[in-house]
């Protein structure tokens, strides 16, 4: 089962793309649902709203939603087009068996990471000026935008930096940053779902064990996928 999951996905990524997209536009949108992200939505969605102050006109909502993503969305492209260009640069990823040892140890930590046998923190003076970043202009939203991903570290990292991982096996900075472009679309889809329509916040079921248990899946997930580096790692030795 590892075998094909890492053999699939690295494969997918390389060879199509375009399946390549609906898999980490899903991978995002999952990511969403762990504990640490969805209960967020809420929060995010009313600061972009204008709760508790003179609510915002649905245009301007609409307006503050859309510079938030694209915040989001351009600094994990950026990191998505560094990794793509990082395999160009260190060569192929199943040729090396120190590149294969180096991928499953970190497929390995961001694994234990979403199991919670050790917390991942963002450092706390970065939170606190995340924290105090006003959501009343366009370019203070677009900078919490960019910071957001810090808020979730716990839940949100380990699962951005497996895919990152997994992106700089395809050795292309173009697909490196169109693959974080839709991974953080999918992260915020149902951000732009509730900053869409008005009645979306309430239809979203309340965070529960639910969300503990795709987080946990996901951390199986990538277990498993890093067994299948160091078999890998074993068969080029």
């Amino acid at each position: 089962m590892s075998l094909l999951a890492g053999g699939g996905l690295e494969t997918t990524l390389r060879d199509q793309p375009l399946v390549a997209l609906v898999v980490l536009f899903g991978a995002g949108l999952a990511t969403s649902l762990t504990p640490c992200v969805y209960p967020m939505i809420p929060i995010t969605a009313g600061i972009l709203g204008g709760a508790g102050s003179v609510r915002r006109s649905r245009r301007r909502t609409i307006l503050l939603t859309a510079v938030y993503v694209l915040g989001l969305a351009l600094v994990y492209s950026c990191l998505g087009l560094l990794a793509g260009l990082s395999g160009t640069l260190f060569g192929t990823v199943s040729s090396s068996p120190w590149a294969l040892f180096v991928m499953g140890n970190l497929l390995l930590v961001f694994g234990l990471a979403l199991l919670d046998v050790f917390i991942m923190n963002a450092p706390a003076r970065l939170m606190a000026w995340t924290g105090r970043m006003a959501g009343d202009s366009v370019a203070g939203v677009f900078a919490l935008g960019a910071t957001s991903g810090l808020v979730a570290a716990p839940c949100g990292a380990p699962a951005f930096a497996a895919v990152l991982t997994f992106v700089s096996t395809t050795g292309s900075a173009l697909l490196g940053f169109l693959y974080l472009f839709v991974f953080s679309v999918g992260l915020t889809a149902l951000l732009v779902a509730v900053g869409l329509f008005s009645g979306s916040l309430a239809a979203l079921p309340k965070a529960g064990k639910w969300t503990l248990w795709i987080k946990r899946t996901g951390g199986v997930m990538l277990l498993l996928m890093a067994e299948y580096y160091f078999v890998r790692m074993g068969s080029v030795l």
